[in-house]
């Protein structure tokens, strides 16, 4: 390599050479499919953790559940422990979902704005995407509320785990042990059982609500609709 064909990140072209592939449309279709991958591979990448996060749920729960179906003398406190920890899973979850959609609504900016256009050039075109993609690479924003993130994660995995801990630990203060009074199965020690109760009842309450609760849509590209779309002829 000649002296002078050495990159030196001084010099004002070597500032400028990603606003010249910015401009030139050869240049700007073969750096985009690298920056692509790279986001799809960061989306990948946050959904496994989500998915080792709801794998880690599961486990507990089966967990607990052996625990305390295991004998009559088994403490059905092992349960609340389960919810407990469930709960703690939940907030993880949330986070890394805020995380995970922030990189997916780049994703699915590329593949609207890019993609669908070249598929179809007479589709409409969002005018300033690259402008908004831009300033979301310089100050990275999460797209989505803590309310919605944790209204969607218990939608779709935590309420039924939550329910699955609900519905056993029913059953075991009553039908499990069916010569001690259920307040007295639920009792922790130190707490009495109708406090024990009521406090469930309570948070179970409130996550219902959470869950049922309207919440105005932020979350970019996920399946939403009533009826499945059509894609083949079926003749």
């Amino acid at each position: 390599m000649a002296e002078n064909d050495r990159f030196d990140p001084e010099t004002r072209d070597a500032r400028e050479v990603a606003a010249k592939a910015g401009t030139e449309p050869a240049d700007f279709l073969s750096l985009l499919p690298h920056y692509y991958r790279g986001e799809v591979g960061q989306m990948s990448t946050r959904l496994d953790r989500l998915d080792l996060t709801t794998d880690w749920a599961i486990a507990v729960i089966a967990a607990v559940l052996s625990l305390s179906f295991a004998s009559p003398d088994s403490p059905p406190y092992f349960l609340l422990i389960g919810m407990l920890a469930l709960s703690v899973f939940l907030l993880f979850d949330i986070r890394r979902y805020r995380s995970f959609d922030a990189t997916r609504s780049r994703v699915r900016m590329i593949e609207e704005n890019v993609f669908a256009t070249a598929f179809n050039p007479e589709t409409a075109i969002r005018r300033e995407w690259r402008t908004e993609l831009a300033d979301d690479l310089r100050n990275p924003t999460l797209k989505v509320s803590a309310r919605e993130a944790m209204t969607r994660r218990l939608r779709r995995v935590y309420f039924l785990l939550l329910s699955v801990l609900l519905v056993a630990w029913l059953f075991r203060i009553t039908l499990f042990v069916p010569d001690e009074r259920w307040f007295e199965t639920a009792a922790m020690p130190g707490v009495a059982g109708s406090i024990v109760v009521g406090v469930v009842l309570l948070y179970y309450a409130a996550a219902l609500m959470v869950t049922a609760w309207p919440t105005p849509r932020q979350a970019k590209g996920e399946y939403h609709g009533v009826e499945a779309g059509e894609w083949k002829d079926e003749e």
